[in-house]
């Protein structure tokens, strides 16, 4: 799979120094510019802007697999070991999943884990990984 571009998104939440302890300190993403209002993070090499947003609400789920997904989410698709790592450092800090780490497909073209998760705003965030990278796309 050819290089990417980083991506750029902007979320809402409710307090910027639990937002900092989520995204800062658990997932060790570097702090950049920030102001009273806004926090840049570099996320996994992508940049992710936290804002202040005292009316946030995000309570929309599809069902997929049998499990309530939250929508909208986003997040990021690891290689499988950096993948077992995050796991194992959420399930240290007693993070509530919102879909506990599992794996989808096992054994058929697009294997992979994944995992959901609300950051301290409530916004959904899920981490992958494919056995096969290449199958990313795949049907």
């Amino acid at each position: 799979m050819k290089s990417l571009p980083p991506f750029h998104l902007a979320i809402p939440v409710h307090n910027l120094q639990k937002a900092h302890s989520f995204y800062g300190n658990l997932l060790n993403c570097q702090k950049g510019r920030s102001s009273s209002q806004w926090i840049d993070y570099n996320f996994f090499g992508h940049q992710l802007v936290v804002h202040l947003d005292k009316n946030l609400n995000n309570n929309s789920f599809n069902t997929v697999d049998g499990k309530d997904i939250p929508v909208p989410h986003f997040g990021l698709v690891l290689e499988w070991k950096d993948w077992e790592s995050l796991k194992e450092k959420l399930e240290i800090a007693n993070i509530d999943f919102i879909v506990e780490p599992y794996i989808r497909f096992k054994g058929e073209i697009g294997e992979q884990a994944t995992m959901f998760l609300l950051d301290p705003s409530s916004n959904a965030l899920e981490f992958k990984a494919f056995k096969n990278i290449d199958q990313l796309f795949a049907h």
